[in-house]
Formats: C-alpha cells, structure tokens, sequence
C-alpha cells in the first residue's frame, strides 16, 4: 500500500494518505490578531482545503482533536465548528486545553476522515 505525502516540509506533512483515510496535520490561524469564532473558522477553511488535496471533504471526518488555550473561550470555537460541520457526519471528537505556539493562537485543530 502506497503513502502519499502533501505539503511535506523539513519535520512534517500537512496531509498524508494510507489505506483510504486522510490525516490532516495541527492547524491554527493565519491571523491570530482575532478572537476564538474567527481563528476556528480560519482553521476550518484551512482544513477544507487540506482534506480537498487529499480528495475527500468534512462529510466523512472521522476524528478531530482540538487544542485550545482557554476553556472559557469553548463556546465561541463550538459556535464556528457547529457552523462548519456537515449536519450528521458529526466525528468523534475530543478538545482539550492546552499552551500552543504563542500566546495569540487561541485554537488548532487535528483532524482525519475516510476518503
């Protein structure tokens, strides 16, 4: 069974490719001068067009982990993720708080899906 590697660079690959399933990489905003709703939404976006790359779509996630920096800030990133999700293919998920590369990154977000 073959790999494929997207966007590799020196210490990763954004997107990889095995046995019918897509891995998407941590991503965060590319703007972290915005609140929770809009570095989520960021990343989502991003995230769209990661899992298009590896030739699927949010439809089929399977997971998701989401690290944030701030529990409190939970309802605003569950306010973007409730918008960008596709109505029943809801994944599993699991969000946890944690410190992420600098103090303005609020949110990143992990995901996989079937192809």
């Amino acid at each position: 069974m073959s790999i494929i590697r997207h966007d590799e660079n020196a210490i990763m690959s954004k997107v990889v490719e095995h046995n019918g399933v897509v891995y998407i990489s941590g991503n965060t905003a590319n703007d972290n001068s915005v609140g929770m709703k809009e570095q989520t939404a960021q990343v989502l976006e991003t995230i769209d067009g990661y899992l298009a790359k590896g030739g699927t779509d949010k439809s089929k996630l399977l997971t998701a982990m989401i690290f944030i920096s701030d529990m409190s800030l939970k309802p605003e990133m569950n306010e973007a993720w409730e918008e960008w999700i596709t109505p029943g293919c809801h994944p599993t998920r699991a969000c946890v708080c944690s410190g992420l590369g600098s103090p303005q990154t609020l949110v990143e977000i992990i995901v996989t899906a079937a192809k």
